[in-house]
């Protein structure tokens, strides 16, 4: 008996890419990973307060946000959580209030998902509000079938990548114009085995593979970071891997591999550990901006013969899509007759 293999080129190395990466997170992403890697870690480089300095952190209320919330509130720091759901966001902020002894934080009830409600409470937020230290994009989601929202994009993509930009960008003055400002957007490592498809942005060609969309996500993301740290100089931009983490929305997005890794899974505070290096210690804000990290250290974006590199024109295409879809979601809010929906603050 034999077999016929009738892959391209490209699907062996495609196979190969997955296999290395897994094997690689078997080995550095999952709680053992965390405990070999954090004998490295200097305990002094948090022994910060950040007391006057505010923080802005999407899904906030469960998981590794709700984690980094507790982390930066019990330094001191001013939280602004934005969350979709209101009860479990009240229930969070109570928690978090308990455990730090800080009651500066705040709700913002916003939908990462829609993409109009996020700019016009951006713009809100950016007219309330003096100062904004630090973002923290960590709010996303895994949705299994195509959907679309309100504005007709794609829903992962609305949330994991277009809620990014539009979130990040609007916020852009706003943080340039505070002390030490840093955007910190939680990814995956998942992102490794995907090349920005500049072409299929919103996963409308072909079989609709959630994990891979989310995987293209998340590739989006650190390449949005590359280019915002470019531009900005005065903001310290960063992308982090948090490891495999056990929380809410992996176990209900991905039950098997939950089943599968449950007792290796990284705690929520593994998971938030270098989000919140980054958004705090001096040592970070010294780093090159646009990195992509991993428990506290920058690591490659790519696998070792990857074929996931993107050229500067594919790149430059990627910005001005982003840049005409944020374009055509401020149109639509405008032409609204009924006009802005009212941000809700808590």
């Amino acid at each position: 008996m034999h077999f016929v293999w009738n892959c391209s080129s490209f699907e062996i190395m495609s196979l190969y890419r997955n296999a290395i990466w897994f094997l690689n997170g078997i080995q550095q992403y999952t709680r053992k990973g965390y405990e070999v890697a954090s004998k490295e870690f200097d305990p002094r480089d948090l022994d910060v307060s950040v007391v006057g300095r505010s923080f802005m952190i999407t899904g906030a209320n469960s998981g590794i946000g709700k984690a980094t919330a507790v982390a930066i509130a019990k330094k001191g720091g001013t939280v602004h959580m934005v969350c979709r759901n209101k009860d479990k966001a009240e229930e969070a902020k109570e928690d978090i209030v308990t455990k730090s002894g800080n009651t500066e934080v705040y709700i913002h009830i916003v939908d990462m998902s829609q993409s109009r409600k996020v700019w016009e409470f951006a713009e809100a937020f950016k007219k309330q509000y003096p100062s904004l230290n630090g973002l923290i994009n960590n709010a996303g989601c895994m949705v299994h079938k195509r959907e679309l929202n309100a504005e007709g994009l794609e829903k992962n993509f609305a949330t994991n990548t277009m809620g990014v930009y539009i979130l990040t960008q609007t916020l852009i003055p706003l943080l340039q114009k505070s002390r030490d400002p840093r955007v910190i957007t939680v990814s995956s490592g998942g992102m490794l085995v995907q090349k920005l498809e500049v072409d299929d942005l919103q996963s409308a060609k072909g079989y609709f593979d959630a994990v891979m969309v989310y995987a293209q996500n998340k590739r989006q993301q650190v390449v949005l970071t590359e280019q915002w740290a470019k531009a900005n100089p005065v903001i310290h931009f960063s992308v982090m891997h948090p490891g495999w983490v056990d929380t809410p929305a992996v176990s209900t997005s991905m039950p098997q591999f939950h089943r599968m890794m449950e007792d290796r899974l990284r705690t929520v505070e593994q998971g938030a550990d270098t989000v919140v290096w980054l958004a705090l210690s001096r040592v970070a804000s010294r780093t090159r901006s646009g990195q992509f990290f991993q428990d506290r250290k920058p690591v490659p974006t790519h696998l070792p013969l990857a074929w996931t590199h993107s050229s500067a024109e594919e790149i430059q295409r990627f910005m001005t899509q982003m840049e005409n879809l944020s374009k055509a979601v401020q149109l639509q809010a405008d032409a609204d007759p009924a006009g802005p929906c009212r941000p809700q603050f808590v």
